[in-house]
């Protein structure tokens, strides 16, 4: 129980006053050894960062996630938390969709765009790697339309992937309100250039938040189109 409230968050003065109703009286001297004993340092975590933080996931593209990513993308974000503080928050806070994920009975995830040019998503193909043909690829979530497909001897320069980019911004005349890509080193110019072109914006999207990786699994629009493009090809060699 003291270790449940210590994750929880709960400052020390409340975990006695929770304890107290209980029926056990400890000490707050105590409890500081027992805290101790569990091997439970609150100096060294910050709880209160990781508890926001998933509140705004769980509000957005993270009420999908399971503890495990929910986890990695605390680290990436900077906040240090422990793997299994994640899970208890995440079934405190979502104890429906956790229930659902003991029991492989969650949703399929629901796709929304708000309209063309909302969001491109950015995404490599390494399948043909062995061949020497390198693929990138963007498209827009909304219309589903191919903003530019390349093959090159490499599609992990962040230079090349950066240009394709940039190319397709001087042919469209602008850039989109969002961008999705995983999480490689390759997308770091297209990230630059994207936050720099709405540094100046003013809607929920704008600067750092025009942005966005995730994993390359769930990037659904490009990795949807891989699939067709998949099936096509096997298709045409069974011919």
């Amino acid at each position: 129980m003291i270790e449940l409230y210590f994750r929880l968050g709960m400052k020390y003065k409340d975990i006695l006053k929770s304890l107290a109703l209980e029926g056990f009286i400890i000490s707050e001297r105590h409890l500081h050894r027992l805290l101790r004993a569990r091997s439970l340092h609150r100096r060294r975590y910050d709880l209160d960062a990781g508890i926001d933080f998933i509140v705004d996931q769980l509000q957005g593209s993270g009420k999908d996630h399971g503890y495990r990513w929910m986890y990695t993308k605390c680290i990436q974000h900077g906040i240090r938390i422990r793997k299994e503080d994640v899970r208890i928050l995440l079934s405190l806070l979502d104890p429906v969709a956790s229930q659902l994920r003991r029991t492989r009975r969650l949703s399929r995830r629901q796709y929304f765009a708000q309209g063309p040019n909302f969001v491109w998503h950015i995404d490599s193909y390494d399948k043909l790697k062995p061949y020497g043909i390198c693929l990138n690829g963007c498209i827009d979530g909304f219309s589903r339309k191919v903003m530019w497909l390349r093959a090159a001897r490499t599609n992990s320069d962040p230079k090349v992937i950066g240009g394709y980019f940039v190319e397709t911004l001087e042919r469209c005349g602008g850039c989109p309100r969002l961008v999705r890509t995983d999480m490689g080193t390759e997308n770091v110019v297209v990230r630059d250039i994207q936050r720099y072109l709405r540094r100046d914006d003013v809607d929920d999207r704008a600067a750092e938040r025009s942005y966005v990786t995730g994993a390359s699994t769930a990037n659904q629009r490009i990795e949807s189109w891989w699939g067709v493009m998949r099936n096509e090809s096997n298709h045409g060699s069974r011919l």
